[in-house]
């Protein structure tokens, strides 16, 4: 990974564009700002780890070639997309109706908000999201030199996308955490926890909208 083995002015404008998406309210966001105001800023790190390791693993399909051929599955693109909405929605309503889930309010014992939920869920949308999938696959080649190592160019790559939305995702989370100072209060909590879910359903409709083109 030496410093010669990429365009440097290339490589800013590609963390540059990474960072404005990464700052535009999509599923992701969604999920982190629930979170943030249900279980607290260092709980929400948890979903934003998840977030990061299916763009990760996405970020490997892109970069061997498999990304395009899934990209050009429409089966795989419709099943995924599906899946991953269905998830949101149980969660959203789950939240709604005042049942145990990872997006309840519980600060303390965090019923159904374990670390390893938390992470799951966070993994699961970005999984299911296969807009994240299109844009590695379209976007990424336009910032590779092929004149350059590609290899070491996918790691600095790599760490120019994750980085960044790691620290966004985490000042999302701990904005709402600051925004839902009284959540636990027993007068707040359930509009708190409905909020919460809204923001999660948002998210769904979000997955659900996206189209291949």
């Amino acid at each position: 990974m030496g410093l010669d083995a990429v365009n440097w002015d290339t490589y800013w404008l590609y963390v540059a564009t990474e960072a404005a998406l990464s700052l535009s309210p999509g599923p992701a966001v969604m999920l982190v700002l629930a979170y943030g105001l249900t279980q607290g800023a260092r709980r929400s790190l948890w979903a934003s780890l998840g977030i990061l390791s299916a763009n990760g693993l996405y970020f490997a399909l892109s970069a061997t070639g498999v990304g395009a051929l899934l990209v050009a599955s429409e089966t795989f693109f419709i099943a995924v997309k599906w899946a991953g909405a269905a998830y949101l929605v149980y969660l959203g309503l789950a939240a709604l109706l005042g049942r145990p889930s990872p997006i309840s309010i519980s600060r303390a014992a965090a019923r159904g908000g374990s670390p390893g939920a938390i992470y799951l869920s966070g993994l699961t949308l970005q999984l299911a999201n296969p807009k994240t999938l299109v844009f590695f696959v379209a976007i990424l080649p336009q910032f590779v030199d092929p004149r350059l190592p590609i290899g070491a160019q996918m790691l600095w790559l790599a760490a120019g996308s994750v980085i960044p939305e790691l620290f966004i995702l985490g000042a999302y989370g701990f904005a709402a955490s600051r925004a839902a100072g009284l959540a636990t209060d027993p007068r707040y909590a359930r509009i708190t926890e409905r909020a919460a879910a809204v923001l999660v359903l948002a998210a769904a409709a979000m997955v659900v909208s996206v189209s291949r083109s």
